[in-house]
């Protein structure tokens, strides 16, 4: 039977052992990346529908654009890391901008939707993932 054997070098194992101890700093940096961008793209989608295509003149207080947000990147129980980009909670008036916001992507009796996470979600992904690819190889080049 045939035997291969592979020597990997020395600086790239290296930078893999420091890899492995420091992952747990890295990778909130490169969530947070890729949250801008999606974020930044949520917003723009957001003020483009808001009071669009209305009727009435819009009632609109801006309350929903200034609650949007990303958090804190999370590990959750299972090991994997989590953020979040939505709608902070509560507003002046009692009522949840979760509720506004879901009104206002999918419509209801008398208002047509105005789709803006969905599209939001589709506009960014490959620019959200092109980020968080160059700001993980950043990182462990500094390493």
């Amino acid at each position: 039977m045939a035997k291969a054997t592979f020597k990997m070098p020395d600086d790239f194992l290296l930078k893999i052992s420091k890899l492995e101890s420091k992952t747990d700093d890295i990778l909130p940096r490169v969530l947070e990346s890729g949250a801008e961008v999606v974020e930044s793209r949520v917003k723009a989608n957001l003020s483009a529908v808001i009071g669009s295509g209305t009727k009435f003149s819009s009632q609109s207080t801006g309350e929903l654009e200034s609650a949007l947000g990303v958090t804190k990147p999370n590990q959750n129980r299972n090991g994997e890391w989590d953020i979040k980009v939505g709608f902070d909670e509560p507003r002046s008036d009692g009522k949840s901008n979760a509720l506004i916001a879901n009104v206002l992507e999918y419509g209801k009796h008398n208002q047509a939707p105005k789709p803006f996470l969905k599209p939001a979600k589709r506009q960014s992904r490959k620019s959200c993932i092109e980020t968080m690819k160059s700001k993980l190889e950043s990182e462990v080049e500094r390493i």
